[in-house]
């Protein structure tokens, strides 16, 4: 294929699904894809602060928080914000409830409601192992995606309290909190006007349910083996997992790289 830009998601993606590193492999293939000229971008579900390991491979764009602000070096090509008013109401709900919330700004915060569920998916998304620190006054930052912890029990509460939000379940336990529609495949527009490169020019790799618009809005969509059974159904490739040098296999397989 005629391949410009390869966007790719990060975590179970870019790194190992079980250990949250990048493999050694997957280095090797960014360098050699960088050195062809092709333009290569993190796709992530995670807060530009905690993208500096993708920045030390010399990726210089990034699409984060599942598609609310995307930056080409220190330039922003596109960004949705919440209502500060709203974000305010959702989060004194929740306090009162004791549901888990993430706010996903240029950092990545939540509102200090621990349980077993929230550290299992927090793991499993952004690969930490701690909880991420609270912020006392949240709703005054910009806010570019907000997260809720929960079962659908949970998220039903949400729903009709709050009727002007959409309610995005993307993982499990966690679900978007949206005013307005963010998501990976609008971001990829975004940058594909940016760079002037048309969709059939890009490919996309990605694990997850909330990679499937990504991986539709290119030419070639690639899914670990190690991603969800919908993301694979719906993939022109699958990829061996990210910790069987999955990204490099499929590159190889589209002849993208050859050493």
């Amino acid at each position: 294929m005629s391949c410009k830009i390869i966007f790719f998601d990060v975590d179970g993606t870019l790194t190992h699904h079980k250990s949250g590193e990048i493999p050694e492999s997957t280095k090797r293939a960014i360098s050699l894809l960088r050195n062809l000229g092709i333009i290569i971008v993190a796709a992530t579900g995670r807060p530009l602060s905690m993208c500096e390991e993708l920045k030390e491979l010399g990726i210089d764009v990034f699409i984060t928080a599942n598609g609310g602000y995307v930056t080409y070096q220190n330039e922003v090509i596109h960004k949705v914000s919440m209502s500060k008013s709203n974000v305010k109401e959702l989060v004194e709900f929740s306090d009162s409830k004791q549901h888990a919330l993430s706010f996903y700004t240029k950092g990545f915060h939540m509102n200090g409601v621990q349980e077993e569920g929230v550290l299992a998916a927090l793991f499993e998304t952004l690969s930490l192992q701690t909880y991420p620190d609270t912020h006392p006054s949240i709703y005054e930052e910009e806010i570019y995606l907000l997260c809720l912890f929960g079962t659908d029990e949970v998220v039903d509460q949400y729903k009709m309290r709050f009727p002007h939000y959409t309610f995005c379940r993307w993982h499990p336990y966690v679900v978007n909190v949206l005013e307005t529609d963010v998501s990976k495949s609008q971001a990829i527009v975004k940058v594909l006007e940016y760079f002037k490169i048309h969709p059939s020019e890009a490919m996309a790799f990605g694990d997850g349910d909330n990679d499937i618009d990504m991986l539709e809005t290119v030419g070639v969509g690639v899914a670990m083996e190690n991603g969800s059974q919908r993301l694979k159904e719906i993939a022109d490739f699958v990829t061996k997992k990210s910790d069987e040098d999955g990204v490099e296999f499929a590159l190889r397989h589209y002849n993208l790289i050859s050493q």
